[in-house]
């Protein structure tokens, strides 16, 4: 018989655990107000116009059009032949970039960052498998960077949660090997270049290495996507308690209450400029920005939220 590897809670992931994230099947596909209950395929209106069920507008009609679409109407009052133009209807890709690097696999409270990112992207996924949607991935971890083709297979949801269980458990690795971590605007860029126009992208990270190079990066995607960031954080990101105590990274160890006044104050600064750093740049570009903390459940952030007055 088969034994099941144990998984540390609240660290690990397993692979049944990233399957059982899977939401009801009434909350499937997504639309860029979130996840919708539509079980259609290719139902997102595109930026292109041509042959489509949705009225769009009239052009001057042009050689080669076909004379059923001839809008008679705007014919007779303008004296020149128009042709009727339909909203094309285009499938929508969705991507997620899913960071675990070592800057992520850290928690006070409940889970690692890694652990919560983990389950969060799992839900993207099993929400956009069972709308009908192309899933594609990259997984940016401690050693390497995954990638995955968008597809629409069950078989290719399962290969991505394998991937992420394993990304988990890989504490340490890339320490261990002496390699150097992949940034985040390197990942950026590289899902750039794999992702379509139009696409759906999901980037979960705390975002701890937002620099210009992301920024940059960022805004490129914004432009070509429809892009929703979604920020990790721990209670321990935004401000370290004063008092005695002592966190570590498994290798090292830091004892707080050695830390003078202004080493505290300069820390919470820190992520306090650069979650508005993060804020300022998704309003700016037209992203959609999250954010939850560790002690959070993944479910608040597909709960339906009250609308805005």
């Amino acid at each position: 018989m088969q034994q099941t590897q144990a998984v540390a809670p609240g660290i690990e992931l397993s692979k049944k655990e990233l399957i059982q994230m899977r939401p009801p099947r009434r909350a499937t596909g997504f639309a860029p107000s979130g996840p919708v209950q539509t079980h259609q395929w290719g139902t997102n209106r595109s930026a292109f116009l041509g042959q489509g069920m949705e009225f769009a507008e009239s052009r001057i009609y042009q050689p080669g059009d076909d004379v059923k679409n001839i809008d008679w109407c705007v014919t007779a009052r303008t004296g020149q032949a128009h042709t009727k133009l339909f909203q094309a209807e285009r499938e929508r890709p969705v991507y997620l970039l899913l960071d675990l690097r070592s800057m992520m696999q850290f928690g006070s409270r409940v889970r690692f960052k890694s652990h919560l990112a983990a389950e969060v992207a799992a839900k993207l996924a099993w929400i956009g498998h069972d709308g009908g949607d192309r899933i594609g991935a990259l997984i940016l971890g401690r050693n390497n960077i995954h990638s995955f083709r968008s597809a629409r297979t069950r078989g290719s949801v399962l290969q991505f949660l394998d991937t992420v269980a394993r990304e988990t458990r890989q504490q340490g690795m890339a320490d261990e090997a002496g390699l150097q971590e992949t940034s985040l605007s390197d990942g950026l860029r590289r899902l750039r270049q794999i992702c379509r126009p139009g696409s759906m992208v999901f980037v979960i990270s705390d975002f701890a290495d937002l620099d210009s190079a992301c920024e940059r990066e960022m805004k490129y995607l914004a432009g070509r996507t429809h892009m929703i960031n979604i920020q990790i954080s721990d209670p321990l990101d935004s401000a370290l308690p004063a008092t005695a105590g002592r966190i570590s990274n498994g290798r090292d160890t830091l004892q707080l209450n050695r830390l003078g006044q202004q080493a505290l104050q300069d820390y919470a600064s820190a992520f306090e400029y650069r979650s508005q750093r993060l804020k300022k740049l998704s309003a700016q570009h037209r992203m959609v920005l999250h954010q939850i903390s560790t002690p959070e459940s993944p479910a608040s952030l597909f709960s339906p939220r009250p609308a805005r007055s």
